[in-house]
């Protein structure tokens, strides 16, 4: 599979980003440890995850 690596900048970007990893779990293989395409799908989801942190952020739990 090839990854286009894009900055996530916005909602559509955002859900194009988890589509293509979906992808990737829906076809049973992730990318072969140490390959470029492996470095492509982690970066993806690195990016996934800096769009989460900064619009999906999750607070501290409550104390009781």
């Amino acid at each position: 599979m090839n990854i286009e690596l894009r900055p996530i900048r916005t909602e559509e970007d955002y859900r194009r980003a988890l589509k293509m990893v979906e992808m990737v779990f829906d076809a049973g293989q992730e990318p072969e440890p140490e390959s470029q395409e492996a470095a492509s799908f982690e970066a993806l989801v690195t990016l996934i995850e800096a769009y989460e942190r900064k619009h999906y952020p999750i607070g501290a739990p409550n104390a009781c």
